[in-house]
């Protein structure tokens, strides 16, 4: 199961804390960990890549940065999340070294087709559960949904949205290759 943890350091209380948090995945092992801090000018996010990328890695995750493939490439992350309106990932693929993850944000089977069709290592589709996080794009997809999205493509399929240790199974159940979110991995659950 591929675990893939999403920052929001405004919810710890600041940098400082997030570091922390992000020391802790690393130590657990977490597969993924995407730095989205939209709100942080380039300068900034940079700083707080290399500041991740610094930090022990002993399980060899992946640092991703959301939506900034500059970023990303001018820190040496391992890869970059993209949101579905995205540039295409194969037009990325041009400019990025061999090996360089690319996750696309889907919210329908759609997306999800479409993201593996243009390149993308993954998706991350959501939300399956409801999320105040995710209300903005309406009721949640479910189940049912995340098992078609699964069953659609062969690249790896994580659940996002409300998603919890009591119905991680559910999702793994339907098909989705891990689970995704902010708060199920900030709160502690590795």
């Amino acid at each position: 199961m591929l675990r893939y943890y999403i920052t929001d350091r405004r919810k710890l209380g600041g940098c400082e804390a997030l570091l922390e948090s992000i020391a802790r995945a690393l130590a657990a092992g977490i597969e993924r960990i995407q730095i989205r801090e939209k709100d942080l000018t380039a300068r900034e996010l940079s700083d707080l890549v290399r500041r991740v990328l610094r930090l022990p890695n002993p399980h060899g995750s992946a640092i991703l940065v959301n939506a900034r493939v500059d970023v990303a490439l001018a820190c040496g992350a391992q890869g970059v999340h993209l949101p579905a309106d995205s540039i295409a990932p194969g037009v990325w693929r041009k400019i990025v070294p061999s090996g360089f993850l690319i996750g696309v944000s889907c919210h329908s089977v759609d997306d999800v087709r479409r993201a593996e069709s243009e390149g993308a290592d993954f998706a991350v589709f959501g939300p399956v559960f409801c999320t105040p996080s995710k209300a903005e794009y309406g009721a949640p997809l479910g189940l049912d949904r995340l098992r078609e999205a699964a069953a659609a493509v062969r690249m790896p399929v994580l659940a996002l949205g409300g998603v919890t240790a009591e119905n991680t199974r559910q999702c793994l159940e339907a098909g989705a290759a891990g689970i995704a979110g902010i708060s199920l991995f900030q709160a502690g659950l590795a």
